[in-house]
């Protein structure tokens, strides 16, 4: 879950449309004879799309053009509309270089031959692969390789009162034992044990059921590609967070904005968001900031009492994982040769600055370089985030919290890409039939047997239709 973009990063989206298919690396005989040779410019689309996010990026492009003499041409491409405008692009042989995309796309447009793994992996190799997250990797492999070059990524968190849980006597939530125990002993008429998504026909709600499937090792298919969402592992996390939801939340369908009131509004013990709500609850943003009781007198209070889980565990898990999401960038078919030099710059000279555009969303999946192993690690703990005041997040949260924060890539997981499903789990998300069916069991429609069976169904029926 990303912060809603806003009507203006909209409006770039739609007027750069003919722009976006008028650049890059494909087109003709002509076209592909220049970008064997290289004309010292290259396209680049950036789904960093917000006004002041373009600009800090155009900055750094800049930088890059004056450090090598090699012309950008940035183009910020809004989310909604990534995939429409990829799709246009190479059915015209106009795709840009390079793009900055999502997990969810990066093994189908290297199955479809949109991007180019191999030069990726070349990228990959130059910069020194035991440099990146070793999970950040193997999640976007692609017949052997990684299908783009990892870039910076975000998880969900389970955020949690640290004073409340003192008080009772209660141990950190990072087990589903531990957790049901905390809600329950919490929960009361003035606050909630927990509050998290279920509202249907929500990408948030299946991003934060899937956080808790696969802390119980809930997959959505095996490895030879089998939909097992009728796995007793899959029943067991659906029974748990639907009983936890109903009877240790708050009353209604809860959503991305509902979950995040009410925790700042001191009326839950516990929320899972995403790391993007870290600013917000820092104080540093005046359109979501903390409402609690005390936060009048002290805008930090509530950051300075909350703990923060990022990976945990159910009963029928090894270890503890943690919902993730990584951005990359690929290389597209037929770039022109100077993009390798690019994508390299924006993960060593200019990548602080990159990850200095929102550090409470982008955490580093590359810990450093040959020269200095903890670089980027260490760099990113001291940016400053936020919008209407700013302060380094280490500053706010300390190092325990920021130690966790930064070895999150290595626990991150996702449904369905280490199996190599990227397409089915796209469907998913489009579809979205496990936010319907958590909404139909607190509703009372149907009990959780029934959802599996619907479920699997659903899912089976979106994956013959690929």
């Amino acid at each position: 879950m990303r912060r809603n973009m806003t009507w203006a990063a909209l409006v770039v989206a739609v007027t750069l449309l003919a722009a976006a298919c008028g650049g890059g690396g494909s087109g003709g005989d002509e076209e592909s004879a220049a970008a064997e040779e290289g004309d010292g410019s290259i396209v680049v689309w950036s789904t960093e799309a917000e006004p002041d996010r373009i600009e800090k990026t155009r900055a750094i492009a800049e930088a890059f053009t004056e450090a090598s003499g090699v012309e950008v041409d940035l183009q910020a491409i809004d989310e909604e509309q990534f995939a429409t405008l990829i799709q246009s692009s190479a059915a015209a042989g106009d795709l840009p270089d390079t793009v900055t995309l999502p997990l969810s796309f990066a093994q189908s447009y290297a199955a479809e031959g949109i991007t180019d793994p191999a030069r990726a992996a070349g990228v990959i190799e130059s910069l020194g692969a035991d440099t990146f997250s070793e999970r950040s990797l193997s999640l976007v492999e692609f017949e052997g390789t990684p299908a783009a070059v990892p870039s910076d990524g975000w998880g969900q968190l389970l955020l949690y009162r640290t004073d409340l849980f003192e008080e009772a006597g209660l141990d950190p939530p990072d087990t589903f034992e531990a957790i049901q125990a905390a809600a329950e002993a919490l929960n009361s008429d003035a606050i909630a044990g927990i509050t998290a998504a279920t509202a249907p026909g929500e990408p948030f709600t299946q991003e934060t059921f899937e956080h808790f499937a696969l802390a119980n090792n809930c997959q959505l298919t095996d490895d030879e590609g089998t939909v097992t969402l009728d796995s007793p592992e899959c029943a067991e996390a659906l029974r748990f967070y639907t009983d936890l939801m109903a009877n240790y939340s708050v009353a209604g369908a809860q959503d991305v904005d509902t979950t995040r009131a009410t925790y700042f509004a001191g009326q839950a013990a516990m929320v899972v968001w995403s790391s993007f709500i870290l600013d917000e609850l820092g104080g540093l943003r005046d359109d979501a900031a903390p409402t609690c009781p005390e936060c009048g007198d002290d805008p930090e209070y509530l950051a300075a009492n909350t703990g923060i889980v990022t990976a945990f565990s159910g009963p029928d898990a090894d270890e503890p994982s943690q919902f993730g999401n990584i951005s990359y960038w690929a290389i597209t078919e037929d770039a022109a040769p100077e993009t390798e030099q690019f994508v390299e710059f924006m993960l060593g000279d200019g990548y602080l600055d990159w990850l200095a555009i929102a550090p409470e969303g982008k955490f580093p999946v590359r810990a450093g370089n040959a020269d200095n192993p903890t670089e980027y690690v260490d760099g990113w703990a001291e940016l400053e985030a936020g919008v209407d005041r700013t302060a380094p997040l280490g500053d706010i949260y300390g190092e325990e919290v920021i130690s966790a924060l930064t070895e999150g890539p290595e626990t991150f997981t996702r449904w369905g890409f280490p199996q190599g499903q990227g397409p089915l789990v796209g469907a998913v998300y489009g579809d979205l039939p496990l936010p319907n069916v958590i909404a139909e069991i607190l509703d009372g429609a149907v009990d959780v047997d029934a959802a599996i069976e619907e479920v699997q169904a659903d899912v089976t029926d979106l994956q013959g239709s690929l």
